[in-house]
């Protein structure tokens, strides 16, 4: 994963300021850039010059830079042809043209991809690596359920290796109303007679009634749907309800970077481009390839770019920054069990952490 330093970070917007002051056009790109810019990074710096012309209304100059991004790319098609290809099936428009996960079909082959089951085998067989014997019947909540085929493959691995026994409760949280159904019908076939609960909110709307105790909180992809500082509010809500909290996310530096600033085009261009290029050569109709990037990765990317921190819904966070906020909000008395990455490229990574409660 590649970062700017301060001074690159100010030399890039400095340069962006020039561009939009006087619409010099992607062919200035020598000129301009000759002995300031690292080569490899150049394509990233015309992605970032066209997302900001266009969200700025620049449409057919902030297309003409992402063009030119995308042509430095080389064959390799990556971030910026991505984006490209999306805009040319949306009239070029930098909008969001759709609510994330308002069809659960996008996140069903978004998880079925070869990159994400073979994540979610490791993240298992970890989870039940990590965790304790539990001798009373099981409780378990999961954070962002999505259809609960995770929930069910992890409990099934816990039953398995003798972790678990009886289940006592399983409860289900998301803030899409047909995921938390779709989740529903799912563990309830897998677990038959066992008490399942579900509530339809988004994580940080329901940690403050949580009343009860559970064994362990599960996070899938999901508790990064908010800015640092909510999620060190409501994960110190849930500390006195839970004893083990696994935490399953990507590693991504797009939670403190502001709106229009270089270093979140970069962080952006690097966590999702991988993600979809897998997307994009799976196994399937290539349209239905391009709804689960459109209708999902595709509207987080552009959300980084139209909307203000506070406002926006993905703040991914680094490994570092994970562990930081685990430590302050549960340290003392939960200890780290397990931090182990699951896929890793260049660019980006996907891992969990495990904290446990001392007994």
């Amino acid at each position: 994963m590649l970062f700017l330093s301060p001074q690159e970070s100010a030399l890039w917007s400095h340069l962006a300021d020039q561009i939009l002051e006087d619409g010099r056009t992607p062919g200035s790109v020598p000129e301009i850039l000759s002995g300031q810019i690292r080569p490899n990074l150049l394509p990233v710096f015309c992605y970032y010059i066209g997302t900001l012309l266009m969200a700025q209304g620049s449409v057919d100059s902030g297309f003409g830079w992402l063009s030119e991004a995308a042509r430095l790319e080389g064959d390799r098609p990556f971030s910026a042809s991505q984006l490209v290809g999306f805009l040319e099936r949306h009239d070029q428009t930098l909008a969001m043209p759709y609510v994330v996960f308002f069809d659960p079909k996008a996140f069903l082959l978004f998880a079925k991809n070869p990159v994400m089951q073979a994540a979610r085998e490791i993240y298992v067989t970890e989870c039940a690596d990590s965790l304790p014997y539990f001798q009373k019947p099981f409780s378990m909540m999961d954070l962002g359920c999505g259809d609960g085929s995770l929930t069910v493959a992890l409990l099934q691995k816990l039953r398995e290796c003798g972790r678990i026994g009886e289940i006592d409760e399983i409860f289900l949280i998301d803030s899409s109303a047909a995921m938390v159904e779709l989740a529903a019908k799912t563990v309830a076939e897998a677990f038959p007679g066992v008490h399942i609960s579900k509530e339809n909110c988004r994580i940080q709307d329901c940690t403050g009634r949580i009343y009860r105790h559970f064994d362990l909180a599960t996070s899938s992809l999901a508790y990064h749907h908010m800015p640092y500082e909510e999620k060190r509010l409501h994960l110190s809500r849930l500390r006195p309800r839970i004893d083990h909290f696994i935490l399953y996310e990507m590693d991504a530096d797009n939670d403190r970077p502001e709106i229009y600033s270089p270093d979140l085009a970069l962080a952006v261009y690097q966590s999702y481009g991988s993600i979809i290029n897998s997307i994009l050569s799976q196994d399937v109709r290539i349209d239905l390839a391009r709804t689960c990037v459109d209708q999902f990765l595709m509207t987080e990317v552009i959300s980084f770019f139209t909307q203000p921190r506070g406002e926006r819904t993905e703040y991914h966070m680094l490994q570092s920054q994970w562990l930081a906020l685990f430590s302050e909000c549960l340290g003392g008395e939960f200890t780290l069990r397990c931090h182990s990455p699951f896929y890793m490229d260049r660019y980006t990574s996907l891992f969990c952490m495990h904290f446990g409660r001392d007994s």
